[in-house]
């Protein structure tokens, strides 16, 4: 990109004005190519600049692959106040796809083809509570494959029009445990493998929970990204586990840049990690209306870095987050803050109270937000389903308070 800009008038008696000019320049935003001072009583700096400020620079990317990562981090307010700390979600919702789980969809893709493993035309088969699905379904698109997706039928419809909507061919499959063969993971692999015999281009099962290029992308984007965007001021990073790639993967990292760094894992109710670390057992009790988080097994993404530190690991903090703790925190995110999030980021961040609350005042602690509530409205934002489970709900959706005094406004027209 090239363009000619002419005549910047400063005030040399302005040291800030020069300031940010000097810094603009350093940054590459402009290449100065004349400088006159004129000597009228006036004293002002003319400068004919031309401008030569490149793509990236512009925060123009190339496509939806290089549109994936980069996220900003958003302090919240709430959540900071109440603990004295600085507390920050990662926008993960901001990826193209709408969740953190498009990094791992990317460099699962990348992985396949680095290892001559997807060709033209070829399947990508995964088994997802939905959010890596659209992100492997959109990389698929950006990228020439196909899609089949197996997905619990317990899911939001939200999730499954959406995968829908990117051309994924969608297979529904009864919620049962891990340890049952027709579980939607067991299930997709064995479709994969199908395909992979039957389809001429072949196919691959992306198995997120225990391919590690899963948690590769967090040790290479999302634990670089958090260190370098606190300026290495960062003394806890905690989230729910899924697959386990992100809390190992953005462990890792931090841990490897300060050995001082807490990594926390946060537990919704029903799930086993919780009393993995405590206990040392895989045991659950109680239930959540969470999608997409709490897992019953050390995956292959947990295994070496998200075990815990007695055990080799980076996980030195843990802890529950009941529904009734979380679901008011994204309630009144949403109320007082403006951001509308999901289950999952609900328990993240009640999770990062709780280790603010270890930690004391002081101390600067980042979380996921990881996707958009609208891929929940019909779960967590509905009030006669979450009446039913004896959960909170918002006030302002409840029928009940709706404010029924806004006058008629309509014209006559003949």
């Amino acid at each position: 990109m090239s363009v000619t800009r002419t005549c910047f008038l400063l005030d040399t008696k302005s040291p800030a004005l020069l300031g940010s000019l000097h810094a603009a320049c350093s940054r590459r935003l402009f290449s100065p190519t004349r400088v006159r001072v004129q000597a009228a009583p006036t004293r002002v700096v003319r400068m004919e600049a031309k401008a030569s400020a490149r793509i990236g620079d512009l925060g123009v990317r190339q496509g939806f692959v290089d549109s994936v990562g980069n996220t900003p981090l958003i302090r919240l307010h709430a959540a900071s106040q109440a603990t004295g700390c600085e507390i920050y979600g990662k926008a993960e919702f901001l990826n193209p796809g709408g969740s953190v789980k498009d990094r791992a969809a990317l460099y699962i893709v990348k992985d396949a083809e680095e290892k001559g493993l997807l060709k033209p035309g070829g399947v990508i088969v995964e088994g997802t509570a939905g959010n890596t699905g659209i992100g492997l379904a959109l990389v698929a698109n950006a990228r020439g494959y196909k899609t089949v997706i197996v997905i619990p039928k317990t899911q939001s419809q939200e999730k499954k029009d959406m995968l829908r909507l990117a051309g994924a061919t969608l297979v529904e499959v009864p919620a049962v445990p891990y340890k049952n063969p027709n579980n939607y993971v067991k299930y997709s692999g064995r479709l994969a493998e199908e395909i992979a015999r039957t389809n001429p281009n072949g196919a691959i099962w992306g198995n997120q929970f225990d391919n590690v290029a899963n948690r590769q992308a967090h040790y290479e984007t999302t634990g670089p990204e958090i260190w370098n965007q606190t300026e290495g001021k960062v003394d806890g990073f905690i989230c729910a586990i899924g697959t386990g790639g992100t809390v190992a993967g953005v462990g890792k990292y931090l841990k490897e840049k300060n050995p001082n760094i807490k990594i926390g894992v946060a537990d919704p109710m029903g799930a086993c990690m919780y009393n993995f670390y405590e206990k040392e057992v895989l045991e659950s009790s109680g239930t959540s209306i969470s999608e997409g988080i709490g897992q019953g097994r050390v995956t292959g993404n947990l295994e070496g870095w998200g075990l815990p530190e007695r055990d080799g690991g980076c996980i030195d903090f843990w802890c529950q987050v009941t529904d009734e703790e979380a679901l008011p925190l994204i309630y009144d995110l949403l109320k007082q803050e403006g951001f509308c999030m999901g289950g999952s980021t609900a328990i993240n961040i009640g999770g990062a109270i709780k280790l603010a609350k270890q930690l004391g005042p002081g101390h600067t602690i980042v979380t996921i937000l990881c996707d958009l509530g609208t891929r929940y409205q019909s779960k967590i934002f509905n009030v006669d389903f979450l009446k039913s489970k004896g959960l909170p709900f918002p006030e302002w959706l409840d029928p009940a308070n709706q404010d029924t005094s806004i006058p008629e406004v309509f014209e006559q027209v003949e």
